[in-house]
């Protein structure tokens, strides 16, 4: 049977990008089933902009995060599948199609992730993903030049958790696994994708993964992240425990990932303290690590802080 996918696009004061946000899914060589627009208490156009656009359903909220609106998306949903769109993104043509018709040949998939590019506010090509992470090399050289290729080794889903090429743009996920899950956590502003991803790996064993670039993630010069990275990266870190408290529970691979990333993400807080000359908390940041991940590597992070 052809899945019919359901398209969520949270949006806050996105009034500018929206537009160009909803016109790539309705010009989608695979059409969508639905399009749903989860206005997040905006200030700005974004309902009117929504409203104006054929064929969207629009649903408002008041402003409650992003995760409470691609929840609510998906909940409203009538669809048998689900994918995601930020509103400042944007789809490849063929991102619904080259999942769709996989699926229906091979309906074992437990959910599908791919390739994307990474682009400016100006629109230029920063790079793609998979070629950036280690994770997605692995991937392509299985798939050998092939446009699509099956995650299922353990190595390759613990490398897929520890630092994951796929992005929630580019995520199709059965809209029963995604209730069953729970969707996205609340009550965090970072890392909220990788938290439900990593749940949502904890109960699969057959990944599929296309090679070509499904969509555009737009890099925000002011983005938050940079504007404040120590309050990003504790807050990464915050949500990463809470994973790594549920992780006790995942398979061994995803396990392992989980501590790979958390490990990454206590480096990168300890690096944005130094930066801003905070040496004695930026070794407070690593420390954990040795506990939970001991070795030289562990004790090399926290000397290079003590360095500064």
């Amino acid at each position: 049977m052809n899945p019919r996918f359901s398209v969520v696009i949270p949006a806050f004061n996105s009034a500018a990008t929206l537009a160009r946000a909803i016109e790539s899914v309705r010009a989608q060589t695979w059409p969508a089933h639905e399009i749903l627009v989860v206005d997040d208490g905006s200030t700005d156009a974004t309902a009117e902009v929504a409203a104006g656009c054929d064929g969207v359903r629009l649903i408002r909220q008041k402003n409650s995060g992003v995760s409470v609106a691609r929840n609510a998306g998906a909940a409203a949903a009538t669809g048998d599948w689900l994918a995601f769109l930020d509103a400042d993104d944007w789809y490849a043509p063929d991102r619904l199609r080259l999942h769709a018709e996989w699926i229906a040949e091979d309906p074992a998939l437990d959910f599908l992730t791919g390739d994307y590019e990474y682009r400016d506010d100006a629109g230029k090509l920063l790079g793609t993903s998979m070629v950036q992470h280690e994770s997605g090399r692995m991937m392509l050289a299985k798939a050998a030049g092939g446009p699509r290729v099956v995650m299922d080794a353990p190595d390759e889903i613990a490398a897929f958790v520890a630092d994951h090429f796929g992005d929630t743009h580019t995520l199709s996920v059965p809209r029963a696994r995604f209730v069953e899950l729970g969707g996205y956590p609340t009550g965090f502003k970072v890392c909220e994708d990788v938290h439900f991803l990593t749940r949502l790996v904890a109960t699969s064993r057959r990944i599929g993964v296309t090679c070509a670039s499904l969509g555009v993630y737009v890099i925000h010069g002011a983005s938050a992240t940079r504007r404040d990275p120590v309050a990003a990266q504790r807050e990464n870190v915050r949500t990463l425990i809470d994973l790594s408290r549920l992780a006790q529970n995942f398979p061994a691979p995803v396990r392992q990932g989980v501590v790979e990333r958390m490990a990454s993400a206590r480096y990168n807080l300890g690096c944005a303290l130094s930066k801003h000359g905070e040496r004695a908390a930026a070794v407070s940041a690593v420390l954990p690590s040795l506990i939970e991940r001991p070795g030289w590597r562990s004790l090399r992070t926290v000397l290079s802080m003590l360095r500064g």
